[in-house]
């Protein structure tokens, strides 16, 4: 059987940008969440014409046909079925990473720490906006990163 999907594990608001940077560039995505996709992603994927499936991963469908593994950050990397998939030798990355690979010339400012990361971010963001900068604001604010990726915009994250 031909290995031929990226996979995106999670059809949270970080799968459903990594799902939608993955087909717009040309790539066969399929998504795959353990839980219930909420309406408003399934109505995403469903538009975008983009093969998911929910309430459980199919793992014969993952190990024989994907070529890689994008995992939505609320998955561990310590979960049995990520082990699973990086001992068969499948290409795991983090939408992050994923969204990363697609910027060129881009600059990513990365907030960290334990308090303060989103208004940290919104207040980096609301003063580059008002200097007329093209930016976009990603990841622990609500808006993932792999999104706004496809708006090729400066990023902070």
């Amino acid at each position: 059987m031909k290995k031929k999907f990226i996979v995106v594990l999670g059809g949270g608001e970080s799968g459903i940008g990594a799902a939608m940077l993955a087909k717009k560039n040309g790539l066969k995505t399929f998504l795959s969440d353990s839980k219930m996709i909420i309406k408003k992603y399934k109505k995403i994927l469903i538009k975008n014409k983009i093969s998911f499936e929910e309430n459980g991963h199919t793992e014969n469908i993952i190990s024989k046909k994907a070529i890689k593994v994008i995992k939505s950050p609320g998955i561990s990397r310590k979960s049995s079925f990520i082990k699973k998939i990086d001992s068969i030798g499948i290409p795991i990355e983090s939408e992050l990473e994923f969204g990363k690979s697609y910027l060129d010339n881009s600059y990513i400012i990365g907030i960290t720490g334990s308090n303060g990361k989103t208004t940290t971010s919104s207040i980096i963001y609301k003063i580059l906006k008002k200097k007329g900068m093209n930016v976009g604001i990603a990841g622990n604010i609500g808006r993932s990163f792999s999104k706004e990726v496809i708006k090729k915009k400066i990023f902070m994250y």
